[in-house]
């Protein structure tokens, strides 16, 4: 099975749903819109290609991209074949929220948590989606980019260490 295979039969099947394609390191990496994620893996899952095998869910935050703030990428594996793939989605952080795939993987279920609390990203349709790494009042989501990676009152550092 080939990348240009599999993009070929998704393109087919959902000739909407793609917003663009690459294949880092010979990855193939797809940008679907939201609305149509659940039913592209859903179809990756049942159909020939049997892509069966969700590896991963996760999120990440763009802070400068009002449009595509926030998004969420799935990894997934044919393991008869060996074939790999990403999928991701993007989506403004007022709106953020996207259809669970916990019908679809029972795996699902922990990644989309997690997501939803580092993110804040809701999946709807999820059976428990609620904090199960953090204390459950944190009040915030820890892996956006809302705050410096430094403190620049600090007066106990010397930038010339670190090569600044």
């Amino acid at each position: 099975m080939t990348n240009e295979f599999v993009l070929e039969a998704i393109t087919r099947e959902f000739p909407d749903s793609v917003i663009s394609h690459s294949e880092p390191y010979d990855f193939l990496t797809l940008e679907i819109k939201k609305e149509d994620v659940k039913k592209v893996i859903h179809y990756l899952r049942d159909s020939s290609l049997e892509i069966k095998f969700l590896t991963d869910i996760c999120g990440i935050h763009y802070p400068g991209e009002p449009e595509k703030e926030l998004g969420v990428i799935y990894h997934l594996h044919n393991m008869m074949t060996n074939f790999r793939m990403r999928i991701k989605t993007f989506m403004p952080r007022e709106n953020a929220e996207i259809d669970t795939l916990t019908d679809l993987y029972a795996g699902a279920n922990w990644m989309e948590r997690e997501t939803f609390e580092f993110y804040g990203i809701k999946f709807k349709g999820h059976p428990d989606l609620r904090v199960i790494l953090n204390m459950e009042d944190i009040g915030y989501h820890p892996l956006l980019k809302e705050y410096r990676l430094e403190d620049g009152t600090r007066t106990d550092k010397d930038d010339k260490m670190f090569g600044r």
